[in-house]
This record gives C-alpha cells, sequence and structure tokens, in this order.
C-alpha cells in the first residue's frame, strides 16, 4: 500500500494585502503538493503563529520593519525553515547577500507566477533556485559601466522604472516622497555626470534594465 506524501506546509509573509490575497489563491488552486498553512502581513505574525514553524517560507524582503534579511533567515534556518525571498527588484548586492545568508530561492515579482511553485519545492527538497533572467542579471553586471548606487538608489530606480509612481516608491520604501524625488534627482544626476540621460521615465527604465537592476519583463 503506497502512502501520499504529505504536502509542502507554505507560510507567506507580504505585506500588501492584495498580493497576498492573490498568492494565497492562487498557490492554493495551482499546487496539490503545497498547503498554504500561513499568509501573514508582518515577521511577528510569522514566528507566533499556530502553525509554525513550516517547511518552506516565502518572504517578501521589501517588508518596512528594519529588521534585517540576514537574520530573519539565520533564525528561520535554526527552527529548520527553508526560505524563498520574494523582492520588486533584482539589485546584485542584495541578491548574493541574501543567498550568502542562506537563502535557498530569490524570485522578482515581475517573474512568472508557475516560478513560485518551482521555487518552492527546490527549497523544500535543500535545492537553490534563481530564474534564468535573474541569474543573467547578476552575471552580466560585472561588465557594466554604470554608476555607483546606493542600494537605497538602486531601490529607488528600480521602483520607479518598474512603473511605480513617486507617492508608492516612497510609501514601499517607507520613506517622504520628497526624499523619494531627491533619490531620483541623485540617480539622474550621476547617471548624467557617467554620460548617460535617464531624464524620462522610459529611459530610466532602460537603463535599469541595461545595469541589472531591473528585470526586463513583456
Amino acid at each position: 500500500m503506497t502512502t501520499t506524501p504529505r504536502p509542502i506546509r507554505l507560510a507567506l509573509v507580504d505585506d500588501h494585502r492584495m498580493l497576498l490575497g492573490a498568492l494565497t489563491e492562487w498557490i492554493r488552486s495551482a499546487a496539490d503538493d503545497i498547503e498554504m498553512v500561513a499568509a501573514v502581513t508582518t515577521w511577528p505574525e510569522l514566528l507566533t503563529h499556530r502553525e509554525f514553524p513550516v517547511d518552506v517560507v516565502l518572504l517578501d524582503l521589501d517588508l518596512k520593519d528594519n529588521i534585517p534579511v540576514s537574520l530573519k533567515i539565520a533564525t528561520l534556518k535554526t527552527t529548520g525553515v527553508k526560505t524563498v525571498l520574494m523582492s520588486t527588484y533584482s539589485e546584485p548586492a542584495l541578491v548574493r547577500e541574501a543567498l550568502a545568508a542562506g537563502a535557498l530561492g530569490y524570485l522578482v515579482k515581475s517573474e512568472e507566477a508557475s516560478m513560485i511553485v518551482d521555487a518552492i519545492r527546490a527549497a523544500y527538497n535543500g535545492k537553490s533556485y534563481i530564474s534564468a533572467e535573474l541569474d543573467y542579471a547578476l552575471n552580466s553586471t560585472e561588465n557594466v559601466e554604470g554608476p555607483r548606487l546606493s542600494a537605497q538608489e538602486r531601490r529607488v530606480m528600480a521602483l520607479y522604472g518598474a512603473g511605480e509612481p513617486v507617492k508608492a516608491v516612497a510609501y514601499q520604501l517607507g520613506i517622504s516622497e520628497e526624499t523619494a524625488k531627491s533619490y531620483l534627482k541623485r540617480i539622474r544626476e550621476k547617471y548624467r555626470l557617467a554620460g548617460y540621460d535617464v531624464g524620462t521615465k522610459v529611459a530610466l527604465r532602460k537603463r535599469a534594465i541595461h545595469d541589472g537592476i531591473l528585470l526586463q519583463t513583456d
């Protein structure tokens, strides 16, 4: 008599409630071998959830809680939980930091939803998962001749280049609208000094894709 394998117990942490709901429904309908047992908006909610610890956590990198992602991954590792990170941007330094800290997967939110299931299954089996596009972005940045941007400048450029208005960029990063505008001004000045015109949103988006800060989407 064969026994049915136990489903992968998954927890999802994302502070955007609409995305949280959409992902929960999609995963439940797309994968019989994955059981969504928790969907929460904050890190403390995950740790105190009655179903914790789970098998895999799909964790939003962009939670505005000032807790280092390396600490979160280390905490999950001590309880035997595998981590797959999601982010709005493909910033190489962040991806490398996350993987070095022990994350088994890294997904950019602009990628196909089906990749989420692949990443969850890979993490559950102790294997790392990086999409082909993200892997290309990571490896192509070594030859990029762009200006040096700070981590926060790259985040602003990624969100704004992805189509977000300045107000939404500010909200997602937990900064004021004026601060977001000053970051954009500084980004454009750095590129101008490096010989690149990113004065328009379209030009800035193209540059962000070229420099591996933002993934190309259809």
